[in-house]
């Protein structure tokens, strides 16, 4: 068999305060998990339907991304209602029961929060535009424009500007995403208070923490001066003046007061923060400042990005074992690590840094491999424990995403680029490769829905789908599961030490992970050919992806674990 996890032990298990560092968290995208009534949405029916698999793969923690009331611009994280479900999903009924089956399954349950902006249709927001003199109107950023066109030269993270003018009022407002996603004024106490009231109305009602949406955005310089614009650009960069703000970790520190500091439950925080340097991630996460329990960041995502996100060129190895390992050192007595490939703004790694033509198998297990053995917690987006792929697409008409169909349109028709190049870095880089349906079966709309799915299923559904992979000892699934119940059963991947081996090895990714006397050597080689690894390879193989080593020698995306003893 492929996959094996022999799991020796040398001592058990500590029990320690700090849960989430033994922890697997499990993303879902409602729309695109499980469709219960055949409308083509997923909803929490679906979700709770699938708890079993949930329970069997053994992860600990499911992180739902937005189900609130929401117009859906940006697929529910334009939130019009932060106390109901969107009726696409079901109702606060269905969310209740959904919440205490996965309690009853002693799996944990977090809510996407998305505080830096609301819906333009929220009702703090129509309010704040009705009347420069309404009570909200400083809810939000309005500006009075400048030389007939917005107050600063900033453009939005979504494409055009990021301002939009009013009629109603003659002023404009900022919304760094889409226009429909108004930016929120944490300036302002009063909108601070309200966020803190949502949230403790939702904890209140079971849940146990948040993943907190672009949370390192929320303070702006108040003055919004205007950003840097390279020759060419259509819009300033205004990030220097909105990310990492100046109050920022007040907010935070207020917030855990507002909301965590009280609770006797074992709550889970999250922040997304784009652009987070390893030194500010410490802020974030240090124990004794209480703002977050860790961070995503994304520098190990942005390495194939050349002059942007659109700009894809070819990963270079050494940089990105230089930058992971940036990140286990910076964070290894302070702070702690979200670990993650893949998430709903992110192509399918295996597609992105893997080999899915030729190794499909044997890369997806190498990428699960080295990120789930490096210190921190690991996150599995839905459909990568089944080696889900990017999608073919063939034309724009098949994009759904407001990122992808904005930058389509301001780089062909703002910019006079090739729509053939245009196309190529969407297929590469579009979010909607993350987003399209959990292939379940091989039956018709692999098993997703009976109805027409909002975004199509991967044509390689037959191939790749959880129903075959779960009865398949050897599968992807199976090889995920192993990993999580070694996460789970052995201190060393919880606690160890973390050392990077090769830094310039253009092949090899060599590391270990070292306590108390046991080691656990991670070697693994990336790439298409075989390699003699110049680090000795001995002791007893805890896991690998191929059925037998082969002496010194690393075949194409074969991974191995060894375990050893450490000799003083």
């Amino acid at each position: 068999m492929r996959a094996r996890a022999t799991h020796l032990l040398t001592r058990s298990l500590t029990a320690v305060s700090l849960w989430w560092t033994n922890a697997v968290v499990y993303q879902i995208y409602p729309r695109s998990f499980a469709d219960s009534n055949g409308d083509g949405i997923g909803d929490l029916a679906g979700i709770e339907s699938k708890l079993d698999y949930l329970v069997d793969l053994g992860v600990d923690v499911l992180w739902l991304s937005p189900i609130y009331r929401s117009p859906q611009d940006d697929n529910g994280y334009d939130i019009s209602d932060y106390r109901d479900i969107d009726p696409m999903f079901g109702t606060l009924a269905d969310f209740d029961r959904l919440l205490a089956a996965v309690h009853e399954r002693g799996m944990k349950l977090i809510m996407d929060l998305v505080v830096n902006h609301t819906s333009d249709e929220h009702p703090w927001f129509m309010e704040s535009r009705s009347s420069p003199d309404n009570p909200k109107r400083d809810w939000y950023w309005w500006r009075t424009g400048r030389d007939d066109g917005p107050p600063n030269n900033w453009g939005s993270i979504f494409s055009g500007s990021a301002w939009e003018y009013d009629d109603l009022t003659g002023e404009y407002y900022l919304h760094l995403f889409t226009k429909k996603q108004p930016d929120l004024n944490w300036e302002n106490p009063q909108v601070r208070q309200a966020v803190y009231d949502l949230m403790n109305w939702w904890l209140d009602r079971g849940v146990d923490g948040f993943r907190m949406d672009v949370i390192n955005l929320i303070s702006k310089h108040a003055t919004l001066p205007d950003g840097q614009q390279a020759p060419g650009e259509l819009y300033g960069d205004g990030s220097p003046y909105y990310s990492e703000g100046p109050r920022v970790h007040e907010f935070l520190q207020e917030m855990h007061r507002a909301v965590f500091a009280d609770r006797d439950a074992e709550l889970l925080t999250v922040g997304e923060t784009p652009g987070v340097s390893v030194e500010q991630a410490r802020l974030y996460t240090d124990r004794d400042r209480h703002e977050l329990d860790m961070v995503f960041q994304f520098e190990h995502v942005e390495l194939d990005h050349g002059l942007g996100k659109w700009d894809v060129r070819s990963l270079n190895l050494v940089e990105l074992k230089e930058n992971l390992a940036k990140w286990q050192y910076g964070l290894a007595r302070v702070g702690w690590n979200s670990l993650y490939w893949n998430n709903h703004d992110q192509p399918r790694v295996v597609s992105r840094y893997g080999d899915d033509r030729n190794y499909w198998y044997e890369s997806a297990t190498l990428l699960a491999t080295v990120l789930h053995l490096l210190r921190g917690t690991p996150y599995i987006y839905q459909g990568e424990e089944l080696g889900m792929t990017n999608y073919p697409f063939a034309s724009i008409e098949q994009f759904q995403d407001v990122e992808s169909l904005n930058y389509y349109r301001q780089a062909v028709d703002g910019m006079g680029l090739d729509p053939r190049l245009v196309m190529s870095s969407l297929q590469a880089m579009g979010r909607d490769n993350a987003r399209t349906p959990v292939q379940w079966d091989d039956s018709a709309h692999a098993g997703f829905t009976t109805g027409t799915p909002w975004l199509p299923v991967n044509p390689n559904y037959p191939r790749i789908n959880a129903a075959a992979e779960v009865a398949d000892p050897e599968s992807v699934f199976a090889y995920y599961r192993s990993l999580i119940a070694l996460r789970h059963a052995d201190p060393v991947v919880r606690d160890g030490d973390f050392e990077l081996l090769l830094p310039a090895d253009p092949d090899l990714f060599v590391f270990t992970r070292t306590a108390e006397g046991v080691r656990l050597l991670v070697a693994a080689n990336v790439g298409d050919d075989p390699v003699e690894s110049p680090v000795d390879l001995h002791g007893d193989l805890v896991i690998t992806n191929y059925r037998e080593p082969v002496g010194q020698v690393l075949r194409p995306w074969e991974v191995r674990v060894h375990r050893q003893e450490v000799t003083s």
